[in-house]
């Protein structure tokens, strides 16, 4: 019989401290060697680095004990590497490009990065000091609708909305410039979830049963058109591929969590394919995007303007330079790849890491992912669940679009890798997300009588559901062992 280890704060508090440290150590020792292999000797600001850096994983840490001290201890110290890893390779690019008499206009300083970590780092301590309870953000499911759309609409006003590349995805004012979808993916993952705890049985019991697979009625259909016409209408009106992927690919996955038919996931795939093929041939930016995913290697593509596959095939050589075990940090040529540390920060990161190296980082992608999905699975009111799959997904979803594009399994987008790429709208979104992510594992982790009990919606099967016998969390279980703090005393 499997042995049940009980959760206590002060373990949570060393387990994450022991943690931290490697973390720390292997953004340090990258950043290091990223000075050693450059210029041949270590950065001046290398103490700087590993100040600041540290500074601010020790000031989440100490609040995140402070308000949530049941969080799961593994999420932060994943961040903090993924986050020192992306800043040597910004270092690293950038170091190359200020050796050439122009650097490009994307070229980016590594203090600008760790500015906007800082700034993450800043909001996901608010969010866990002023949210005590994630359920409250249930009372919000319409707002975050409303909240959502908007975002999304930003950039089209005429005033304050920039294009770029193409993409008409940014604000501006003044200098100052923020991508809004990356935080109305956050306000669409609070709407779904909450609306699928409203309407799960209507999407689970109702329906016909065609060729094995339970069909949803058509009234049922109207969230998911709706989700899917917003998304053709980002792709529409802002010419960007991996927002519209991304935003219907969380809805649908969270549909299938909350409902567990298949039918939904075949129905959202059907309809990307169907959007995607139609804008294909009304949209000429996305036409373009797709014959360079085709056809990068012919010569009439790769100097098509625009959607030109330059970038695609110096990102392919990079990683084929690479090899298994890499050129070592600062002995490659990542810097002639366009947007090497944006866009295209996982080619750089094959080339001088190797194959290897690049499945290292994205094995750390995998635990983040795993322990977002593990909270949801923990938790026991249904919107939590929901809330904690559907952002763990959305990282998911993001990494895979990027390494997707980047290694032409599907076309290029103009996303970048959470937590690691160059870009501070990315940085500020993520930041966010692990802190909801912390905050219901918190609540996943609370062992019984404190644990906090929702009221209704077991993820699952409807024959599953059970009533909670009370609400307060003091002391009284479920119906069905809920309250027994099981699942909460696992670590």
């Amino acid at each position: 019989m499997a042995t049940i280890t009980q959760v206590t704060p002060r373990r949570g508090r060393w387990t994450e401290l022991a943690l931290l440290v490697p973390a720390l150590g292997l953004g340090v020792y990258a950043y290091l060697q990223v000075g050693l292999g450059v210029t041949g000797s270590p950065p001046a600001d290398l103490a700087t680095f590993a100040a600041v850096l540290g500074g601010i994983a020790l000031a989440v840490h100490l609040v995140l004990r402070w308000r949530a001290p049941y969080a799961d201890p593994v999420i932060l110290p994943v961040v903090i590497a993924l986050n020192g890893i992306g800043l040597a390779m910004i270092a690293r690019v950038h170091l190359a490009l200020q050796m050439r008499a122009r650097p490009p206009a994307w070229d980016q300083d590594p203090s600008k990065q760790m500015m906007w970590i800082a700034v993450g780092a800043f909001a996901a301590i608010v969010v866990i000091v002023w949210l005590r309870d994630h359920r409250t953000l249930r009372r919000y499911t319409w707002t975050a609708l409303v909240l959502g759309v908007v975002l999304l609409l930003m950039p089209m006003l005429p005033v304050i909305g920039r294009e770029i590349n193409g993409s008409r995805l940014w604000v501006g004012v003044g200098g100052f410039t923020l991508q809004p979808a990356e935080l109305a993916k956050i306000a669409f993952a609070v709407f779904f979830a909450g609306y699928l705890v409203t309407h799960r049985d209507q999407l689970t019991l109702a329906g016909t049963k065609v060729l094995g697979l339970t069909l949803p009625r058509a009234r049922d259909l109207g969230p998911v058109l709706l989700a899917w016409g917003i998304s053709i209408g980002v792709l529409l009106m802002q010419k960007e591929l991996g927002t519209s992927i991304l935003l219907f690919g969380l809805f649908i996955a969270m549909l299938y969590v909350a409902t567990e038919r298949l039918s939904w996931v075949i129905i959202g795939v059907l309809l990307t394919i169907g959007g995607v093929l139609v804008i294909a041939t009304q949209v000429g930016y996305v036409q373009a995007r797709i014959d360079v995913w085709l056809h990068a290697l012919e010569p009439a593509i790769y100097h098509r303007d625009p959607g030109g596959s330059g970038q695609i095939v110096s990102g392919l050589f990079g990683m084929a330079n690479g090899g298994l075990m890499g050129t070592g940090w600062g002995e490659g040529f990542p810097y002639l790849t366009y947007s090497a540390n944006a866009d295209m920060i996982v080619p750089s990161l094959a080339e001088e890491l190797g194959l290897t190296g690049v499945l290292a980082v994205l094995m750390l992608y995998v635990i983040l992912v795993q322990r977002g999905l593990r909270a949801g699975l923990g938790v026991r009111d249904g919107f939590g669940k929901l809330l904690a799959s559907g952002l763990a997904f959305t990282v998911a979803l993001q990494c895979f679009v990027v390494v997707g594009g980047a290694t032409r399994v599907i076309p290029l987008s103009g996303l970048t890798m959470p937590f690691l790429a160059a870009g501070g709208s990315s940085l500020l979104a993520n930041w966010i997300i692990l802190a909801l992510l912390l905050r219901v594992s918190d609540a996943a982790r609370r062992p019984g009588p404190d644990a906090a009990i929702g009221p209704l919606v077991i993820v699952g099967p409807a024959s599953d559901a059970v009533e909670p016998a009370a609400t307060t969390g003091r002391g009284r279980g479920t119906r069905g062992g809920q309250g027994s703090g099981a699942a909460g005393a696992t670590t």
